[in-house]
């Protein structure tokens, strides 16, 4: 960020009173959606717009990629797509990653959602509020293909089967798994889970294939079906481990300085005292911790940038700060309310992950609300 515009960002996290600022770029999105939607042509290309996009405002994602000409958009549970349904017309389809809890069907029905059926229990709850109504309901099979998490089980395939044939009031749009090791191109469970899908497919020829997720799509065109449905990949994040990432950063995080200080050697930094410095050291506490998504597993580990120098984390991360040493800066640099880049040009969402012990998703998902947001 040259000084120009980090003055100006400046200025705007002090008039809102915010710890740090959040920037998504929604251009970015797109490009990215578009970038993936021609890595899987002919297949269309939905949204999964899940934990509030990954954490980034599903209703803003959504009705960017909307006007964009996405009319898939699948969350997890139902009371996300009851949020989501009066953003988008009735010509985008949103589905329910998690099916339904018993008691929702009608008001599922209502609402023009689809959900995504998961047990032969499901099937039948759906059945029955179709039958109460007296109308077919749509819905997608979900099977499970070896993850043993979601979807229909193998002992349960042929009575699915059987009340499809019987019902008759269920409208399939099409079956659908979910890859476990997508991100690991050589993981054997891929081809797996691809075969066993080739072997439900055959059992209920009738439907089309859902299959792949971020990096489902990068496997080829055998893991695409008819509609791909990407997350991470949308949001930025790496949809292969061991690979370049092929995808435009969407998110950039500047955080608050709070103070500055010198210390001697020998003092002790943090809760515990648990980092010790060997030497006179330049510190500054930022207005960000662990409630803001920054996770403690960074204590000692990670860091933040300023002008594209390092600033490592030293001591513990608290809830509502974090101490790096900025030492390699000039002094005089930073000063309160200045800003350092916690996601940006420096350090990415698979950067802090590393750092963490953890992945992208939890990253991106965990990242607060005290955050002033700014959508580009």
């Amino acid at each position: 960020m040259d000084g120009a515009v980090r003055e100006n960002t400046h200025q705007r996290v002090k008039k809102g009173g915010a710890s740090g600022y959040l920037t998504i770029d929604l251009t970015a999105l797109v490009r990215n959606y578009d970038r993936l939607a021609a890595e899987t042509a002919p297949a269309r290309v939905a949204a999964v717009v899940k934990a509030d996009a990954y954490g980034l405002g599903a209703n803003r994602v959504a009705a960017r990629l909307y006007a964009h000409g996405c009319r898939h958009f699948f969350v997890a549970q139902f009371a996300e797509a009851l949020s989501l349904r009066p953003q988008l017309t009735r010509d985008a389809t949103i589905f329910v990653l998690n099916g339904l809890q018993p008691g929702n069907e009608l008001a599922c029905a209502d609402e023009g959602i689809v959900p995504v059926i998961n047990s032969l229990e499901q099937l039948q709850q759906w059945a029955g509020a179709a039958v109460n109504l007296n109308r077919r309901l749509p819905a997608v099979l979900q099977f499970d293909t070896g993850m043993s998490r979601l979807g229909v089980p193998p002992q349960e395939r042929s009575a699915v089967a059987a009340m499809l044939r019987t019902c008759g009031m269920v409208d399939i749009q099409f079956v659908m798994s979910h890859l476990a090791s997508a991100d690991e191109t050589l993981s054997e469970q891929n081809g797996s889970q691809l075969a066993e899908l080739r072997r439900i497919a055959a059992e209920f020829p009738e439907f089309e294939v859902c299959f792949a997720n971020s990096g489902g799509i990068f496997l080829g065109e055998a893991y695409h079906g008819v509609l791909a449905r990407p997350g991470i990949a949308l949001y930025g994040g790496a949809p292969t481990d061991g690979r370049p990432n092929p995808m435009e950063p969407v998110v950039k995080l500047d955080v608050a300085v709070v103070q500055t200080r010198t210390v001697p050697a020998g003092a002790l930094v943090g809760y515990g005292g648990a980092h010790i410095v060997v030497a006179e050291t330049r510190l500054a506490t930022i207005a960000a911790g662990y409630a803001d998504g920054l996770p403690r597993s960074l204590s000692d580990r990670g860091a933040v940038y300023c002008d594209g120098i390092r600033l490592p984390i030293v001591g513990r991360v608290s809830m509502d700060s974090i101490t790096v040493d900025i030492s390699s800066l000039p002094e005089g640099r930073l000063h309160l309310g200045g800003l350092v880049e916690v996601l940006g040009s420096s350090q990415t969402l698979e950067d802090i992950a590393r750092d963490a012990g953890t992945i992208s998703y939890e990253i991106l998902t965990g990242l607060g609300h005290r955050y002033e947001r700014q959508y580009r």
